[in-house]
This record gives C-alpha cells, sequence and structure tokens, in this order.
C-alpha cells in the first residue's frame, strides 16, 4: 500500500506492507533512528511520538493508520538552528537520563503531558502521566524532575 505521512514537516511516501507498525515507517523508511524499538507490546514506551500532536506508541499502531497524518519525533522537536526544545533542555539540565534507551519515549510522552496539562503539573501527576514509559536504569528522580522543570518553563 501507498502511505505518505509527514514527519517532522517532511512528506514521505512509501509503499509498504498493509501490516507494517508505524515505528518501522519513521525508522526504516524516513531514515529516522531516535525512535527505538523496545518491546513491540506497548509495555516500554521508548518509541513514543506525536501523532498529530498526541502521544502514540508507535509499535501498536500501524502504518497505514497514520496515513495523512503529521509525525513528530524526537529528531523533529528541536528548532532549525539546533536550538533545544525545552523539555530536552530540561531533560539536559536535570540529568534525565542514563543510558538514553527510554530518553526519545519519554521526551516525546513529556511534551504531549505538559501539553495536555497547561494548568501545571506536580509530581503525582508526572509519574502518572509517564507510567507506561518506562527507564530500566533509574528510579524516575530526575526525570520526573525534569518534566517538572520544564513545565514550569512552559507555564
Amino acid at each position: 500500500m501507498k502511505v505518505t505521512i509527514t514527519v517532522n514537516g517532511r512528506e514521505e511516501t512509501h509503499d509498504v506492507e498493509p501490516r507494517q507498525l508505524l515505528v518501522h515507517f519513521i525508522r526504516e523508511n524516513a531514515g529516522l533512528t531516535g525512535t527505538n524499538i523496545g518491546c513491540d507490546t506497548t509495555s516500554c514506551g521508548a518509541c513514543t511520538v506525536l501523532l498529530e500532536g498526541e502521544s502514540v506508541k508507535s509499535c501498536t499502531l500501524l502504518s497505514v493508520q497514520a496515513d495523512g497524518g503529521n509525525v513528530t519525533t524526537i529528531e523533529g522537536l528541536a528548532a532549525a538552528d539546533g536550538t533545544l526544545h525545552p523539555v530536552q533542555k530540561a531533560f539536559h539540565e536535570n540529568h534525565g537520563l542514563e543510558c538514553g534507551y527510554c530518553t526519545p519515549g519519554m521526551v516525546m510522552a513529556a511534551v504531549s503531558l505538559i501539553k495536555e496539562h497547561p494548568d501545571g503539573l506536580d509530581e503525582r501527576g508526572v509519574r502518572e502521566g509517564l507510567e507506561g514509559n518506562l527507564c530500566r536504569c533509574t528510579g524516575y528522580h530526575n526525570i520526573v524532575k525534569a518534566v517538572l522543570a520544564a513545565a514550569g518553563a512552559a507555564s
């Protein structure tokens, strides 16, 4: 099937198998490898991207379901001049990563979470909002700290 998805502002049209997952379209067809494959079962969140501005786990969505849609990946968050998105900057400044494997998905989920709570977030809200994203390295303390910092900067 021919599928057209706008990824980070660039239209990508490719012939794909109807069963192809969006994460594979992003990595293999669009050539963007920042979106990680962690489980293929929607358990870890390493593949989280924004589809029409909402966070989705791209390992459980078919490419054909995103046909005609707009996807933002971790590579598409920073400004064209390289200026980091406030969430990326907060993760960097608050040491919200260790091995980095979960980081793209955490950042994308955090961007959506902050957008969904324009009046602010507290620690519990961040922990609940990110519960579908797993980090095997940390106790989440610095991740939560980073999201709270970014939410404060966004307010």
